[in-house]
């Protein structure tokens, strides 16, 4: 059945077509019978919980960034059966991002292009959000990050006050933190992967965690793009200052395996690969830096997951939890139930 609407679906801007799709869901689940009939179909009966970070997952699989940028759906994805969600990238000032068309699909390659440009409403709307939809589902287990950035305007040397306000502002109201610096989509921001403006920038955020009774993790998201050198310095930083954990990885600039023919790829422009054609090079990323580090940094495998398969992969290499998001959008609701039964 996905496989009709999502051929039907395909036809529009992908955009447009992705806040269409979440628009109905949220109406069909502001049904109560509608709601339960799509947590009967697509919720995991016997999943197992995952214990990290003093956190309790129900489930291995959540939601990538940017699928929920501000946290609108958080009741829906719930109802279809993710054990967590990370919205954002939330900045501490509203921002449009990129100028549209930003979204692009290769079915080809079951992969999308995407230049969004952390477009989002800013922290104050989200944390509002996010504390309204905390009050009103107190018994809910669904685990939610928030993944913090810096707007575009804000210059690199003053990066770091971006991620101390949206970190602070979120800290009541997420359950974990992920600090994007790799998102091929705003200018210069892969500049802050250096060790120096990783350590100013994740030193500060610590530093006011040591201030909150209830720690929060942690992590970084990193690029699959790294150089090795890169990548050993991310490493090295995070056992030196002891950061919680790593998502691995992000997008990738790289468009050599694509099967889609060039001039297309050509036109859509620039930004960053998701999608079936990441799967190798975040493999490789996870299981270079699982045995680098001995397993001592927990990592969420993200990138070319499309499969129940492909998600033992990502464990088997190194990964505690794993996030969908273009696998979601090509595979359907029903790919969340299928890694849960298979991943045990």
């Amino acid at each position: 059945m996905y496989y009709i609407i999502r051929h039907i679906l395909f036809l529009f801007d992908a955009e447009k077509v992705h806040h269409f799709a979440m628009g109905c869901l949220r109406f069909f689940c502001k049904i109560p019978f509608t709601r339960k009939m799509i947590a009967s179909i697509y919720q995991p009966k016997k999943a197992r919980p995952i214990h990290i970070w003093n956190l309790q997952f129900p489930n291995i699989v959540g939601l990538g960034a940017g699928f929920d940028k501000n946290a609108q759906y958080l009741t829906e994805l719930e109802t279809l059966g993710f054990g967590f969600v990370e919205i954002g990238t939330v900045t501490p000032l509203p921002q449009e991002g990129n100028p549209k068309p930003r979204l692009f699909r290769l079915p080809k390659d079951e992969a999308l292009i995407n230049r969004m440009g952390f477009n989002n409403e800013g922290v104050d709307v989200i944390a509002a959000r996010l504390k309204e939809w905390r009050n009103k589902n107190q018994q809910s287990r669904m685990i939610i990050g928030g993944n913090i950035g810096k707007n575009k305007v804000t210059p690199n040397e003053q990066a770091v006050k971006d991620y101390e306000i949206c970190y602070e502002k979120l800290y009541d109201v997420v359950d974990y933190f992920v600090v994007n610096v790799s998102s091929p989509n705003t200018p210069g921001l892969r500049e802050l992967q250096e060790k120096e403006s990783l350590r100013n920038i994740l030193t500060s955020l610590q530093k006011i965690k040591f201030k909150y009774e209830n720690k929060k993790p942690l992590l970084l998201k990193i690029a699959p793009d790294l150089s090795k050198e890169q990548i050993d310095d991310v490493v090295d930083l995070s056992l030196e200052i002891k950061l919680d954990g790593l998502v691995v990885s992000n997008t990738t600039i790289d468009r050599s395996e694509l099967n889609t023919k060039e001039n297309k790829v050509e036109k859509i422009g620039a930004g960053g690969v998701s999608g079936k054609p990441l799967q190798h090079k975040s493999n490789e990323l996870i299981s270079y830096i699982h045995q680098r580090t001995k397993g001592q940094i927990p990592i969420i495998g993200s990138g070319g997951i499309y499969s129940p398969k492909s998600a033992k992969n990502k464990i088997y290499y190194g990964a505690t939890l794993v996030q969908i998001w273009t696998g979601f959008v090509y595979e359907g609701p029903g790919l969340i139930k299928k890694i849960i039964r298979y991943v045990k």
